[in-house]
């Protein structure tokens, strides 16, 4: 069973309850998981908006010091919750597909523990705001540890009899797995890291940094334009409907795609 906290808290909740007694927890789980993607989604496209007022200096800066009112920054926290979650149980996912780990208790136990932890340590990062990391440094390590992860996706996956977008689909979530959270944790270890138009820039226009954020840009997009298809796929029976819900999708990340690549580039 889950841990009696965790099963204390959830039991209060009405819709939590009622399909965790009838489905269990994973059914629960596997919902959430999917709920928190599609806001992620949301929130990546939002986010690549915002940077485009990097060619306004004045204007990023000014939005900055509006998403830094007390509210916002309660709500910026607070979106660390789906990140770690998502992250978080697609990764105990593509344990369950590819090595057959297959404890739902223990590994559901693991992920609502991890989760909190991040919550916590950003919750305290956010506080304390005295942090200073080389952003190179960071990133040189959270790479080499995303880029072994997908090493070790692939050399479990890419063998089954599955297509080649859902195998690229498990491949861009362990790579993920780590880049997401480093990458919003990243925002956070520096005050004026994301938050003055001048250190962005300077920190964009190095040559490794912007690999980063090719990759980054590249391997959400895809994930989540995957992860909305499935959506799709699972909930839309009319073809004709499947079919241009599929269309429009692939077209709206090809949009951000092209956006978010020439805003890193031209920096």
């Amino acid at each position: 069973m889950l841990n009696r906290s965790f099963s204390v808290f959830f039991t209060r909740i009405p819709v939590f309850s009622a399909y965790a007694k009838t489905r269990g927890w994973p059914y629960v789980i596997a919902w959430c998981h999917r709920g928190a993607g599609l806001f992620l989604v949301a929130f990546v496209w939002f986010h690549i908006y915002t940077l485009l007022s990097l060619s306004s200096p004045s204007l990023y800066d000014a939005r900055m010091i509006i998403y830094g009112f007390f509210p916002l920054t309660i709500l910026e926290w607070a979106l660390g919750i789906p990140v770690i979650f998502h992250a978080l149980n697609g990764g105990r996912l593509i344990l369950y597909e590819s090595l057959e780990i297959r404890n739902d208790e223990s590994m559901i136990r693991w992920l609502l523990g991890l989760s909190i932890l991040y919550i916590g340590l950003l919750g305290i990062i956010m506080l304390l705001g005295t942090q200073s990391v080389s952003p190179v440094f960071f990133w040189l390590l959270a790479l080499a540890a995303s880029v072994t992860l997908a090493y070790g996706a692939i050399s479990k996956i890419w063998a089954v009899r599955h297509s080649l977008s859902w195998r690229l689909q498990r491949v861009t979530g362990a790579f993920l797995l780590v880049m997401v959270p480093a990458h919003f944790l990243f925002m956070h270890l520096n005050p004026t890291i994301a938050k003055e138009a001048s250190v962005v820039i300077t920190r964009m226009q190095h040559p490794f940094i912007k690999a980063v954020d090719l990759a980054l840009l590249v391997g959400i997009l895809y994930h989540s334009g995957h992860g909305l298809v499935s959506v799709v796929r699972d909930y839309f029976s009319s073809r004709v409907l499947h079919v241009g819900l599929v269309a429009l999708v692939s077209l709206v990340m090809l949009v951000f795609a092209w956006i978010g690549m020439s805003l890193i580039l031209s920096i």
